[in-house]
């Protein structure tokens, strides 16, 4: 699949960084999963983890929102210590929205009124609730199955409700699981455009972990390389691809975007 992306970051966008891991280590019981690892999230960059199965990407993802805590080291968000904070003060204090790989919705509950459920949790105003669902759906093209239980939806239209539900209470930022999974190339294609289109037009910060490398290197600004509880490489996706450490613990020799 051809690059996507019109642009990556460059010098003179916004380099302050929104999400920070210092120092940090975490393992279960007797087995490792992070260690001492140190990276940067920047505003409104497409940020990419990439690694074997069971390195730690979606540990990450449930570090970063609070579900779990750390052994030792620092989480920062927006330059504040957070190590302490529960999901709830996370999202509301930095407003992060999660896609999990699987699920995030109410399988026996129409499209729309798997909207209108999230939506009068996090929209105080009904009015404003009823045109933010109303402006998401025609977004994200889903006006003939807005009447549609979610359980029957095909998989491109479950991942665009799931990030429907997740832009509801505008985040800024936004953490994808293996949102390219299980899709077909138009539907990739499509969701990799949706992504690219918010950091363009809602300048939201976007953190993306998948296992597949193309489509991911597609649409990121930067990425990085998990292996052996290390980060080993991190960089734009044409640099990560000729990175030796990279192509030893992951992409192989033989390894292009397109």
């Amino acid at each position: 699949m051809a690059i996507i992306k019109p642009f990556r970051i460059k010098s003179f966008k916004n380099k302050n960084p929104i999400i920070e891991f210092e120092n940090l280590s975490l393992s279960y019981g007797n087995r490792l999963i992070l260690d001492n690892i140190n990276f940067k999230i920047n505003q409104t960059e497409i940020f990419g983890m990439l690694g074997p199965n069971g390195v730690g990407k979606s540990t990450i993802f449930n570090l970063i929102t609070g579900l779990i805590k750390p052994n030792s080291g620092k989480i920062k968000i927006n330059g504040e210590l957070v190590n302490e904070y529960p999901v709830y003060l996370r999202t509301k204090n930095f407003k992060i929205g999660f896609v999990p790989q699987y699920g995030g919705y109410f399988s026996d509950l129409t499209l729309s009124d798997n909207l209108k459920s999230i939506g009068e949790i996090v929209i105080e105003n009904k009015i404003l609730m009823n045109e933010k669902i109303e402006f998401l759906i025609s977004k994200f093209e889903l006006e003939n199955v807005r009447n549609i239980k979610a359980k029957f939806l095909s998989g491109g239209q479950k991942k665009k409700l799931v990030i429907a539900l997740a832009l509801l209470s505008e985040p800024r930022v936004l953490l994808l699981d293996e949102c390219f999974a299980a899709l077909d190339i138009l539907t990739i294609k499509m969701i990799q455009e949706i992504i690219v289109n918010l950091q363009q037009e809602n300048q939201i910060t976007i953190c993306i972990c998948d296992h597949q490398a193309r489509d991911l290197l597609a649409c990121v600004d930067v990425a990085m390389i998990l292996s052996n509880c290390k980060i080993i490489a991190k960089g734009t996706p044409s640099s990560l691809i000729k990175d030796i450490n990279a192509q030893n613990a992951y992409f192989g020799s033989s390894f292009k975007i397109s």
